[in-house]
């Protein structure tokens, strides 16, 4: 069966249709988890810098569009947005958004052999990070987390509004 959304004459599909007829409760938690971006004490750069990743780690073809179209939106450049793949080699990148994106790495990442966040990593985060913003980070990957099973199972339709991104 493929993984991707079937073409069809009106355009590409969801799997399912939005969840929010049967489940209305989550437009509260993720228009929630938006306002912690929104009021966050993080560059929105940052936060879709680190959002891509998590898309791109996660195969997530809808993540992976929504971000890009974020970071374009934002004026980010083109190079900044392509290097975000290949970060670790990458010089455009600040040292903050380094740790972020190692950050969101570790937490998405198994790692069979010892913790995902060792202190060596929160230690360089908290360097660029006071409090406030390390939960803003945080929220940026609980955002995220929250929607990786819609993304995945349902696969809306990538490039698409929220609130148009599923079929009827």
């Amino acid at each position: 069966m493929s993984t991707m959304s079937t073409p069809t004459p009106t355009g590409p599909r969801s799997r399912m249709p939005s969840p929010l007829p049967f489940l209305p409760e989550m437009a509260e938690v993720g228009e929630g988890l938006h306002k912690a971006l929104r009021n966050s004490a993080i560059p929105a750069t940052t936060i879709a810098l680190l959002q891509l990743r998590a898309g791109q780690l996660l195969g997530s073809t809808y993540f992976t569009i929504r971000e890009t179209a974020n970071l374009r939106g934002i004026g980010e450049s083109q190079e900044r947005i392509t290097a975000v793949a290949t970060w670790r080699d990458a010089t455009c990148f600040t040292a903050a958004e380094r740790v972020a994106l190692e950050l969101v790495e570790a937490v998405l990442t198994p790692n069979p052999s010892g913790e995902r966040v060792p202190d060596e990593l929160y230690a360089r985060a908290a360097e660029h990070y006071d409090d406030k913003a390390m939960w803003s980070l945080i929220m940026a990957i609980a955002h995220i987390g929250f929607f990786t099973p819609a993304a995945l199972i349902a696969k809306p339709i990538p490039g698409m509004p929220p609130g148009q991104n599923y079929s009827a």
